[in-house]
This record gives C-alpha cells, structure tokens and sequence, in this order.
C-alpha cells in the first residue's frame, strides 16, 4: 500500500470549520428544542414515542437492547478506536485511516459534551432502564460515537475492497445496522427521545464525512494526480 501524506495546515482548516459549524448548529437546535419547542406539541409527541415504547417493553427485548446499548458504551468505543489505530496503522502501513477514525470519533464526543452542557435537556418522562445523567439528553451519544465507529470502519474497509461488492454490502450493513439498533435501543430504554437519537445519527455522519473529505479521499486524490503527472514526465521524456 503506498504511503498517502496529509497536508496539515489544509487538513486542520477542512477539519476545524464544519466542525465549528456542526457543533453551533448542535447547541442551537439543542437550545430550540428545550427552550421553544418542548412545551409544545411537538415536544408532547416526542415524549409520546417513549411513553409508547415503555408500555410495550418486555424482559427479551431489555435484554437485546442492553447488550446493543453496551456497544457503543464510552469504554467499548474508545477501546476498539485505540486497537483499530494500532491495526490500520500496521495493514496500511500509514497514518491516514488511523488519523481518520480516531478524528471522526472524538469530533462528534466533543460537540456532543458541549450540547449536553448547554441544552441540559431532561430525559424522556418514563422508567429508564439505565443509570445516567438526567440532564444530558440531547444529542444521544451513543448514537452520534455508534456512527462514527461503526460507519467510519465500514468506510475505511470499503475504500480497501471497493471491487469486491459482497464485501462493501457486508461493511454497511453492519456499519449502519449496529447503530441503528443502538439508537433504537436508547429510546426504548428511555434514554433518549426521538430528536436525540435523530441529531446524534446526523452528528455522526457528519463528523465521518468531514474527517473522510480531509484525512483519506483528498490526500487520496491528491497522490493519485501527483502519480499521474509524474508518470506523464516519464513518457514525454523517453518519447
């Protein structure tokens, strides 16, 4: 695999703006939502998915979404990110894929703890299968590291086997599927409402597209016409 540099004055600036962008959107529909929106309608409705979801749980269904819940746990996440950095660092024999899933992980935890801290929206109004604090509703974390995780792997696989279709329908179907039973499972234990788990699903993807645009499909492209040019040189000069 050749080796692919990353510009890092460039990739600090494709990096840092959408970023900034994404977590003042983050805080400011955060901030819509506890402070304009809860007290009506839609927030009623928003409560009334969980309320829904509570009265139909049962003792199976707890346990299967204990167990996918516990996937995207803070210790599981970080855990997998720092092994993962290891092995793509050892496979690919260069930074990019490392950079890159421990940029798009750790992207989404911080705007996430920062919306956390200034919406302090409660959680859902049901029993709640999961000690938490009550408070830091919006936007479901688990969500937003479960795509950043689980999606940013499948990508890097993609990139990597992109002739083999079996395989890249295997990547996504586990790299969207487990984080869609994550965000499933948040509100089914009444963590997290609807909105929750629908901002962290975009906060994760977004942070997964910002860091894939600086840290792998740019450099990519850039080493791949600086090949070009070069091998161009080499056929004008022995013609």
């Amino acid at each position: 695999m050749a080796k692919v540099s990353i510009d890092l004055r460039g990739t600090v600036r494709l990096i840092l703006l959408p970023l900034s962008v994404m977590a003042a959107l983050t805080v400011g529909v955060g901030l819509l939502i506890t402070k304009v929106l809860e007290p009506t309608t839609i927030g009623a409705n928003d409560q009334g998915v969980n309320e829904e979801m509570a009265r139909e749980r049962t003792s199976f269904v707890s346990d299967v979404t204990d167990t996918l819940s516990g996937l995207s746990d803070t210790p599981v996440i970080v855990g997998a990110t720092a092994v993962l950095v290891v092995v793509f660092r050892l496979v690919f024999r260069r930074w990019n894929e490392s950079a890159f899933l421990v940029t798009a992980v750790w992207s989404q935890s911080l705007i996430f703890l920062l919306s956390t801290v200034l919406a302090e929206r409660d959680r859902p109004e049901v029993h709640r299968l999961d000690p938490a604090p009550p408070t830091s509703s919006f936007p479901s974390g688990h969500t937003s590291a479960a795509v950043a995780f689980y999606c940013g792997v499948a990508l890097v696989l993609t990139l990597h086997t992109h002739r083999h279709r079996i395989l890249n329908v295997l990547w996504w179907l586990v790299g969207l599927g487990v984080p869609v039973g994550i965000a499933y499972s948040r509100m089914y234990r009444g963590m997290h409402h609807l909105s929750d788990v629908g901002w962290g699903f975009l906060l994760g993807l977004v942070c997964v597209a910002v860091a894939a645009n600086a840290l792998l499909l740019r450099p990519i492209l850039r080493e791949r016409r600086a090949g070009g040019r070069k091998a161009g040189l080499r056929a004008a000069g022995t013609a």
